[in-house]
């Protein structure tokens, strides 16, 4: 499986149904604009379903070894890779950076997942995943560049065609680009026009639009943590060559104060990686009557520096 369809996303469906909460939808700034609001999802972010939809084909197909899967993420991608693993009996082993933070390792841990600290830089925990999955046979999970995590992803899209079914475009915010990948699949198969957003200092699917083919590009944004993948997906790159996607990039500062105004006008509290799509909404610039959803992907976040005093 190198490619995705939008069958797969379909499959998925499935797979992830009464597994995963249900999208909830509410309505946006102004008439016609609506929130998608996945950042409710189990482990706070839309990474459950690629997790879920991995590990439950893995297991249909009869693929899915006893030494269970591996993972090596501190973030979103690792959180729902233990919460999937538990929820499907299975053993789920992450790796990260002896550097990092312990309320993480304490919540991986709390999700039932073996969590293993190997050297000081992220590079050091994914070449000990990779070490400990040949050895022990595990399967090793990916954050987003596998047509089973984007089909998963993808499957926010089908639900929200059903909630919105007269929806014209969708703005979802663009890391590496497995969520991206899978909305398009969907997307393009009930007509909704793509939206991807970056920042101006994380643009690998832009980047990669502009030559032809993925590249590496530098990384630096507020929205780095989630959003601040070196190279796109080629799933990723393959979908925006194929399908109705305009690319938008918008500055930090407008990341900063779209995730500000969620919070002081909805009381929303959503990591900078979600209030991307939103900034992306207001460069993109929506026609009068056009129906447009944002996807507020997830909120794990620290909300403190989002209190402004009276």
């Amino acid at each position: 499986m190198d490619d995705l369809r939008y069958e797969d996303v379909k499959a998925a469906t499935g797979r992830v149904e009464g597994r995963v909460r249900p999208l909830a939808v509410a309505p946006g700034d102004f008439g016609g604009t609506w929130f998608a609001l996945e950042f409710l999802q189990h482990t706070g972010s839309f990474k459950a379903r690629g997790a879920i939809n991995f590990i439950r084909s893995h297991q249909e197909a009869g693929t899915l070894p006893e030494a269970g899967v591996t993972i090596a993420s501190g973030g979103n991608a690792g959180l729902a890779c233990a919460w999937a693993a538990r929820a499907q009996g299975v053993r789920a082993t992450v790796f990260l950076p002896e550097t990092a933070p312990p309320v993480k390792v304490a919540r991986l841990r709390g999700y039932g997942a073996d969590v293993r600290l190997s050297g000081r830089e992220y590079a050091d925990a994914l070449d000990a995943c990779r070490a400990y999955a040949a050895e022990s046979g595990a399967l090793a999970s990916h954050a987003y560049d596998h047509p089973l995590i984007a089909a998963g992803a993808g499957t926010l899209m089908e639900e929200l065609h059903q909630r919105l079914p007269g929806l014209d475009t969708v703005v979802v915010s663009v890391g590496g680009g497995g969520l991206f990948a899978g909305v398009a699949a969907s997307a393009h198969e009930h007509g909704v026009r793509v939206v991807a957003v970056e920042p101006e200092e994380c643009r690998a699917l832009n980047a990669a639009l502009q030559a032809g083919e993925v590249v590496d590009v530098p990384v630096r944004s507020v929205a780095a943590d989630a959003l601040g993948a070196r190279r796109v997906t080629p799933l990723a790159l393959d979908a925006a060559l194929r399908y109705d996607v305009r690319s938008v990039l918008v500055p930090d500062e407008e990341i900063v104060r779209a995730r500000q105004d969620l919070w002081d006008g909805h009381r929303i509290a959503v990591e900078h990686a979600a209030s991307t799509a939103l900034a992306g909404l207001r460069a993109y610039g929506p026609a009068e009557g056009e129906r447009v959803a944002v996807v507020l992907c997830g909120a794990n976040t620290d909300p403190g520096d989002l209190t402004r005093p009276a």
